[in-house]
């Protein structure tokens, strides 16, 4: 940056002088994709929280019988330990975010790594949330359909429907883990890299 510049134009005492660095634009466009993802992470924090008081009324909304409670809540208590985990994490991060001020290239490349690692943290996430999703809907069949269950048990096309679901479905959790971070963090994360590619040319 050119300070000398900056300092000739403020003593001309005219504030249409005043013309700033190059970098330092740059630098300050990439205010908006940074405005976006904590936009982002905001709304996201709120559904989660939402949604975890959803599922705890799943046993009543779907009729379970009061043999399921039990087992159900125990699975219930350890998923709502591991969304605490990381939503803090999430949480944290977002309030960093709230701090940061871009106005160097050191804070907008450290933002930048920040962002990218969390962006990880959150596939993480989804992640280790899948086992719950393939344990209740193997508990919402056996309660809807214990017949199959019971049939099918001494048969070798149970096991392999139930070994075919689970793969399709951490396929499945894996794509969409993919496409949510990239629609909602990656496309911004991507734009403060071209920010810091154009500083890096220059």
């Amino acid at each position: 940056m050119d300070f000398n510049e900056l300092q000739s134009a403020w003593n001309n005492e005219n504030p249409q002088n005043v013309r700033l660095p190059n970098d330092l634009e740059k630098i300050n466009s990439a205010q908006m994709p940074l405005e976006c993802i904590k936009k982002n992470l905001k709304n996201e924090f709120i559904y989660q929280i939402i949604s975890i008081v959803f599922l705890a009324f799943l046993p009543f909304i779907y009729g379970f019988p009061a043999y399921a409670y039990a087992p159900f809540y125990l699975l219930f208590s350890i998923f709502v330990g591991i969304c605490l985990y990381y939503l803090v994490k999430l949480y944290l991060f977002y309030r960093q975010l709230g701090k940061t001020t871009l106005s160097t290239k050191d804070s907008l490349y450290e933002t930048y790594y920040e962002i990218r690692v969390n962006m990880e943290l959150y596939k993480t996430f989804g992640f280790a949330l899948t086992p719950f999703v393939i344990l209740f809907l193997m508990g919402l069949l056996y309660l809807k359909m214990p017949e199959v269950f019971q049939s099918g048990l001494q048969d070798h096309s149970l096991l392999i429907a139930i070994l075919s679901i689970v793969l399709f479905s951490m396929l499945f959790m894996g794509i969409v883990l993919e496409w949510w971070v990239h629609y909602f963090y990656g496309k911004y994360a991507r734009e403060m890299r071209k920010i810091i590619d154009q500083l890096k040319e220059e």
